[in-house]
């Protein structure tokens, strides 16, 4: 179903430095607030390595912190009628609204980022972030000391219940006693409902923390607590100096580059991208002072070989956290079973949020 990565790159990269490129204006819809780490602080970099590639051969526009539905589609719909000719939308939820405005603006080309619905005009693109998820469960499950981690959950869509559930492989890989308790908030960004939650799972025995949200809450409430966190999106050690363990960080740059790029050439089509590690999108790293010379290496070991193939954090045999069995030994979940991901493994304490 997705494209490589690498191919996209590639094609893009034979029309680069044009002599007489098109001026290109690009418009680009954040679901938060700009903030110093994050989601869309990851979004923003990228943005920036658009105009640090191209130039004077494209002009940006970024309208933040936008909600997801109507007020999505009228910011769109403006970028549109503004003579925007390409509009990243990086949020799940501006998927629908994305292609709503499309079917009105076919001239214009969309980048769902997150999305996986396509037409002629939009394409998708996403990361495998449960790649990163994994390696961060095994730097936790070495770290931890009560064999109990925490996770602040956004929503319940098929991207996060690949996190939780990667991150709990990885943890149960090298520490087969580990649970992972849930907490779900409905929201991917709220810096306050973030806080509260980390700290109710510190009062569960929890001493390693990772979550799925906006924010840099989560890790500065493991800071105050004297408590180890896994960073998402980007490197947060800025806010969380003791506390971070490992960060699993997003990489926009290329990919963004390459899309504007293609349209200055008349090379832009459609399609899906899913890329993760392989096609650097998704990395491991910035490790805390906590974290042991022998654990670093461990982890960036097994991220080389999620690089090459040797692994695959969803293979072999899997069981649902109420015991039924979701794949038998010998066996990997393929691309489309892992997209539609709907199931909690064996280790998560908790049920998939409404």
């Amino acid at each position: 179903m997705y494209k490589n990565l690498a191919a996209v790159f590639a094609a893009a990269c034979l029309f680069s430095n044009p002599t007489h490129a098109e001026h290109v204006k690009a418009g680009f819809v954040f679901v938060s607030p700009i903030t110093e780490a994050g989601w869309t602080r990851q979004h923003e970099d990228g943005r920036k390595a658009v105009v640090k590639a191209l130039g004077p051969g494209v002009k940006t526009t970024v309208v933040a912190d936008v909600a997801e539905g109507a007020d999505a589609e009228r910011v769109i719909r403006d970028l549109a009628r503004e003579g925007h000719q390409i509009i990243f939308t990086p949020s799940f939820g501006y998927m629908e609204p994305t292609l709503k405005v499309a079917q009105e603006f076919p001239s214009v080309k969309f980048e769902s980022i997150t999305g996986y619905k396509t037409a002629n005009n939009v394409a998708v693109a996403n990361a495998r972030y449960y790649e990163g998820r994994y390696l961060a469960g095994i730097a936790a499950g070495r770290m931890t000391r009560s064999h109990v981690a925490g996770y602040v959950a956004g929503f319940p869509i098929p991207e996060v219940l690949q996190g939780i559930n990667a991150f709990t492989l990885g943890m149960r890989s090298v520490d087969p006693k580990a649970q992972v308790k849930v907490l779900w908030l409905n929201a991917w960004f709220d810096p306050g409902k973030e806080r509260d939650a980390a700290m109710a799972l510190f009062n569960q025995d929890v001493d390693v923390i990772a979550f799925h949200t906006g924010s840099t809450a989560v890790m500065s409430a493991a800071q105050e607590r004297g408590k180890m966190a896994v960073a998402y999106h980007s490197d947060m050690r800025k806010f969380a100096p003791d506390a971070q363990i490992i960060a699993v960080t997003h990489e926009w740059g290329a990919y963004y580059t390459s899309r504007v790029r293609a349209l200055q050439q008349g090379q832009w089509k459609t399609g899906n991208v899913w890329g993760g590690v392989k096609e650097g999108m998704v990395r491991v790293g910035d490790f805390g002072p906590k974290v042991p010379q022998a654990v670093q290496t461990e982890v960036l070991a097994r991220q080389k070989d999620i690089a090459s193939g040797k692994l695959h954090p969803f293979a072999g045999a899997i069981t649902d956290n109420e015991g039924r069995s979701v794949q038998a030994k010998g066996q990997t979940l393929s691309d489309a079973d892992i997209l539609s991901m709907n199931f909690l493994v064996e280790g998560v304490v908790g049920k998939i949020g409404k």
